[in-house]
């Protein structure tokens, strides 16, 4: 890890994605979220990494709380893939490949009340 406040290990990630994608962590169990806020210093630290691209992925922890975790992305060059971008995730056993950064301002709590998105029904 980094260093960087809201960078997360992989382990982690792994949880949290689990559980939102668990019955009772899916979309309706979190109606009332309706956007994340992003700090301009997180955007910065994946974008230092070289990448081609940011992943988001969706997740709830321990407490019920949503999670944005952002990843970087490089272009996948070998042609049998699939996917045409791969995820750069560190390892569990520390070496970094990329950074996993936890956007932990949902919103409601962080929102721009008087946005017409958030108004939105």
């Amino acid at each position: 890890m980094n260093g960087n406040s809201n960078e997360i290990s992989l382990d982690t990630a792994i949880d949290w994605a689990k559980k939102w994608r668990q019955v009772e962590g899916t979309y309706n169990a979190h109606h009332s979220l309706k956007a994340f806020f992003i700090p301009k210093e997180d955007i910065l630290a994946l974008l230092a990494e070289g990448i081609d691209g940011i992943r988001a992925y969706v997740g709830v922890d321990e407490n019920d709380k949503e999670k944005l975790m952002m990843v970087g992305t490089k272009h996948n060059i070998n042609p049998d893939s699939p996917d045409k971008y791969e995820d750069m995730l560190p390892d569990r056993t520390g070496r970094l490949n990329g950074i996993i950064l936890d956007f932990t301002s949902p919103c409601p709590h962080m929102c721009d009340r008087n946005s017409t998105l958030y108004k939105l029904d």
